[in-house]
């Protein structure tokens, strides 16, 4: 081990003052920081000048835009108005209450103090405004005085916007005609859907400065920018008192015979204004392969019987049946082809391009006249009659009485038809067409087609909606309806007989009404298999299209119940609703008795014999 001071030891390292030694070094790196610091100082002022002089405008609205947005102020909804001005639909002006919670920083507190205000107990509103969703409804309807009161007080957070409130005030009557409204207060049915254009009005443009959930900020101008336009209103052709009538009367068979759908219409004859529309459907009765049929959610006052979404007069169609037959009778009658008084020879059936037809019910060989054949409703004795005018005159016919051609209402979703043409046509057709088996058409046309007999031979386009009614209250009417000429007044007269005995002595007997000359005809149409060639066993429409008084016509009315369970026949379950309501209808307006009605049964004739 080496000793101290010894050869070879480690000398130790003598220590001098660092700062003696690196003072200009550090000297020169501290003026270089301070001259760093400078240039970056310099450099910061530079820019900030550059920022508040250059482009401060530029800076300043980008930040206004941030919190500065053009929101849309609803307009007022026209109203809709019955024939008589009874109210259907109106919107009322309400105030919008919103919160963004965000700013609330005492949700207790300020809940306490808008409690008196929303009629909203403390204890509900606290929990709402301390929801931090940014965006809150406290209230979507409050009357528009209390909405000005909390508009005056300060309340951080809380902002109170226009807003409107659609009532109906018969409740539900007329829904499946009428429609409903969404959420953004738009049409979503029925004529509020079909008319959003001139119902809705212009939204109006305000611009503000919001938070990001588009709550107006405290203390912020509002600047209108466009003022909204109230929707236009509208008057339509039904009569409120004979629209609760026909619903309450279609309602109530529809519940005793456990149909699943029905549909009722009555309409003026000379000028096709639509006097009632009813579409219900029973919901306590399971629709199987024909459902499911969407309904609004409320009973029309008979247990299970509520409106339908879609007006099924105008947008379902269906096999008419028996009530088609005027297709080939009219035919014939304007082809000089027959006379009322035309003898025939039919027979139970016939097979015609290998498919068997027959009458509903059994029967040797019957001598018939051509009106007998229309009050037995006889399957065979109308194909013998479509016969005298082919297929070119059965379908040309079909067409002249406006089936399969646009009704001119344009309501949303209706239905021209599936009519079958002339490239379509087989051998069988020639039966099956002039019986209701082929087309398939709408309740309206059906109605269209009668009431086309009942004023003279002239077709007459169906109407709903009278007038077009302006903000300050006046009224353009709208056009009058379309028509031309279906058949010859000769042969609308001579139908028109022939239609009275179907219901003096035929199959519609239960459509008489004491005092009151009837025409009509009953139909019981099989149900066909949604997707299939076939038809549903036991299934069936019921229907009866009519008018009255029959020697001076004055109104016509169509019912059809589809799929009725505990009876079947149109003569049965569609004709007494006729009776009922176009007995309260002709005593409504007044119209005069035809007097003394006789009542004379020969046919033998049963509501069964006209199941096609």
């Amino acid at each position: 081990m080496n000793q101290r001071g010894a050869p070879g030891a480690a000398r130790p390292i003598p220590l001098r003052p660092l700062a003696a030694t690196n003072a200009p070094f550090f000297a020169r790196r501290l003026r270089w920081t301070h001259v760093g610091i400078a240039v970056v100082f310099l450099a910061l002022l530079t820019r900030l000048a550059f920022i508040q002089i250059a482009d401060g405008s530029y800076y300043s609205k980008l930040s206004i835009e941030q919190v500065r947005t053009d929101v849309s102020v609803p307009p007022l909804r026209g109203a809709m108005y019955d024939r008589n001005g009874s109210i259907l639909a109106i919107s009322s002006p309400t105030s919008l209450v919103v919160a963004d919670d965000f700013q609330i920083t005492h949700p207790t507190t300020e809940a306490a103090a808008l409690s008196p205000y929303l009629g909203m107990p403390a204890s509900t509103l606290a929990p709402l405004l301390a929801r931090h969703s940014g965006y809150v409804v406290l209230d979507s309807s409050l009357s528009l005085s209390q909405g000005h009161a909390l508009a005056q007080q300060y309340f951080p957070g809380i902002d109170v916007l226009s807003s409107s409130k659609r009532t109906y005030p018969n409740g539900e009557l007329a829904t499946s005609l009428i429609g409903g409204i969404n959420a953004s207060a738009a049409g979503s049915a029925g004529l509020e859907y079909q008319y959003q254009g001139l119902l809705g009005g212009q939204a109006g443009l305000e611009r503000i400065f919001a938070s990001p959930s588009g709550i107006a900020l405290p203390s912020s101008h509002v600047t209108v920018l466009r003022k909204a336009t109230t929707g236009k209103g509208m008057e339509l052709s039904v009569d409120t008192a004979l629209q609760f009538v026909t619903e309450q009367a279609l309602g109530q068979q529809l519940r005793a015979t456990g149909g699943l759908t029905g549909v009722a219409i009555v309409m003026d004859v000379k000028t096709g204004q639509i006097l009632a529309n009813a579409s219900l459907v029973n919901t306590a009765v399971n629709a199987g392969v024909l459902g499911p049929i969407s309904n609004w959610s409320k009973s029309i006052g008979v247990p299970g019987i509520k409106q339908t979404i879609n007006d099924l007069a105008f947008t379902q169609t269906y096999e008419p049946g028996s009530v088609f037959k005027i297709v080939p009778f009219s035919a014939a009658l304007n082809a000089n082809a027959i006379t009322p008084t035309s003898h025939f020879s039919v027979p139970y059936s016939v097979t015609v391009d290998g498919r068997v037809f027959h009458d509903a019910e059994r029967h040797g060989i019957e001598n018939l006249t051509t009106t007998n054949i229309l009050a037995q409703s006889s399957n065979i004795g109308t194909y013998e009659i479509a016969s005298r005018v082919g297929k070119t005159g059965l379908l040309h016919q079909v067409q002249l009485l406006g089936f399969g051609m646009p009704t001119g209402l344009s309501y949303p979703g209706e239905s021209p038809g599936l009519l079958v043409n002339a490239a379509q046509w087989s051998g069988s057709d020639l039966a099956a067409l002039p019986i209701g088996q082929v087309d398939a058409v709408t309740p309206i046309e059906v109605l269209d087609a009668y009431n086309s007999i009942a004023n003279q031979g002239v077709y007459v386009a169906p109407k709903l909606v009278l007038a077009k009614i302006n903000a300050d209250g006046t009224m353009v009417p709208t056009p009058k309806s379309a028509t031309h000429r279906a058949l010859s007044t000769t042969v609308a007269s001579e139908l028109t007989n022939m239609l009275e005995q179907v219901v003096l002595d035929g199959t519609g007997t239960n459509a008489l009404i004491p005092g009151y000359q009837v025409a009509g005809k009953t139909g019981t149409s099989q149900i066909p298999t949604p997707g299939h060639a076939s038809y549903i066993t036991g299934a069936y429409n019921a229907s009866f299209v009519g008018f009255a008084p029959a020697n001076h016509p004055v109104l016509s009315m169509i019912v059809v119940v589809q799929r009725p369970q505990t009876v079947i026949f149109g003569g049965s379950v569609a004709a007494p609703v006729f009776q009922r309501v176009m007995s309260y209808a002709l005593h409504h307006y007044g119209i005069p008795a035809s007097g003394p009605v006789e009542v004379t049964k020969h046919s033998g004739a049963t509501v069964a014999s006209d199941v096609t």
